[in-house]
């Protein structure tokens, strides 16, 4: 299976149906749903250019989904699922969008996953609270009478230990998971390594994508991709540099925007530190019940808005495509966003999103019966906050996001 990531304007999850679960956090923080995140974390100072000129906010270039001056988080680690097999229908449609739609960040498309008639998101999000957050179930398979055994299923061997550590190893997709007992561990696939310390510390990389996440557990860190190189010092100043926009943020509430210097510019907050793996434990795959395709707020949309950007136009119009030559018959469009801004606006907001996509979907085409759904801020898949009570961007992030289920068929 393909490893999809949430990249430069969301936070990204492992989703890991073997592994223990927990609960998210929700918060009030301040300002508006996409209020800012903080810029992925390096202990590197970015270079300061001579401001050659004063400029409003409005004036000037953003990344998309953020204020101007606004650098995103770092993000979470995005892993696939292990624990769903997709149908062939399922696989059809899961190819097909995955191919359409691999040259746009912030997409990730996967087995949905659920429980009794709801969908869950099957996902564990490290980062922001310590532990893992993850909206999978299931239950524990124990072989031996210390809490320790083996299962084998298909290509698939887990072992674990009564301590929490153990291995998870797929021969057909070669992905190893390799825990150990204080929360530390290895997840590694042909082309992805991502590693935790189990103190807040941890590494991704992609060699296929060209992507590399260093989170240093200070506050501080590095993203890169191909284009883009995000860097975090961890002291409220931070950079980001892409094909047409650098931006030099520098704590106090100014920026320099392509050289341009703007006020209120929202200061890089502390990256959170990374939670650990969870206990090992085993869950027998289940089918899935159809496809998730989910896309960050960044991908279709500009800072608390609702109207579909030009860009994100052509994005949906490629997932059109897909949905009409698959022939899905139904599909559900869902609105999430963080806990910033009350319940109200939130719910008014991913209500608003939501019926945008739908609308969109069927500008371009598509036949399929579609209902739209705002949940506002009820279901986040990450915490919203860090727990001393801080606020956790790349969590918030993660939770402004329109997801698109198409029931097994």
């Amino acid at each position: 299976m393909t490893i999809t990531r949430r990249t430069l304007t969301a936070a990204a999850v492992i989703t890991a149906a073997t592994l223990a679960l927990g609960a998210c956090g929700s918060s009030k923080p301040k300002n508006a749903d996409a209020t800012p995140a903080p810029a992925p974390e390096a202990t590197t100072e970015a270079p300061t250019p001579t401001p050659t000129a004063s400029a409003t906010a409005s004036s000037v270039a953003t990344v998309p989904g953020y204020r101007p001056g606004e650098i995103p988080p770092i993000p979470l680690f995005s892993l696939p699922a292990i624990d769903v097999f997709a149908s062939n229908a399922d696989k059809a449609v899961i190819d097909s969008a995955s191919s359409q739609l691999a040259s746009v960040e912030g997409v990730t498309v996967s087995p949905a996953k659920c429980d009794g008639s709801s969908l869950i998101s099957g996902s564990t999000v490290f980062g922001g609270d310590g532990s893992a957050v993850s909206s999978s179930a299931g239950s524990t398979v124990v072989n031996g009478g210390d809490g320790s055994g083996v299962i084998t299923e298909g290509s698939t061997t887990i072992t674990y230990a009564g301590d929490g550590s153990g291995t998870y190893t797929n021969m057909t997709t070669m992905l190893t998971i390799t825990v150990d007992a204080d929360g530390s561990g290895t997840y590694t696939t042909p082309s992805t390594t991502f590693t935790l310390d189990g103190k807040g510390q941890g590494t991704y990389t992609d060699t296929a994508s060209g992507e590399t996440i260093t989170n240093n557990g200070d506050g501080s860190g590095t993203h890169t991709t191909r284009t883009v190189t995000v860097i975090n010092n961890g002291d409220g100043t931070g950079s980001y540099t892409g094909p047409s926009l650098t931006i030099i943020n520098n704590g106090d509430g100014t920026a320099q925007v392509n050289g341009q210097t703007i006020k209120d510019a929202p200061k890089v907050d502390k990256a959170a530190k990374l939670g650990k793996f969870p206990p090992v434990e085993s869950l027998k795959p289940v089918e899935s019940c159809g496809t998730l395709i989910t896309l960050e707020d960044g991908v279709l949309f500009d800072f608390g808005k609702s109207d579909i950007r030009a860009d994100a136009a052509q994005t949906l119009g490629k997932l059109a495509t897909v949905l009409t030559n698959a022939k899905v018959p139904a599909a559900h469009v869902y609105g999430h966003t963080d806990s910033v801004s009350d319940e109200a606006f939130n719910q008014q907001l991913s209500e608003a999103r939501a019926n945008a996509v739908s609308g969109e979907l069927k500008k371009d085409g598509v036949t399929a019966t579609m209902d739209a759904t705002g949940y506002g801020e009820s279901k986040p898949v990450a915490p919203n906050e860090n727990a001393d009570g801080s606020d956790n961007p790349a969590g918030r992030a993660l939770n402004r996001r329109v997801e698109i289920f198409i029931p097994a068929f």
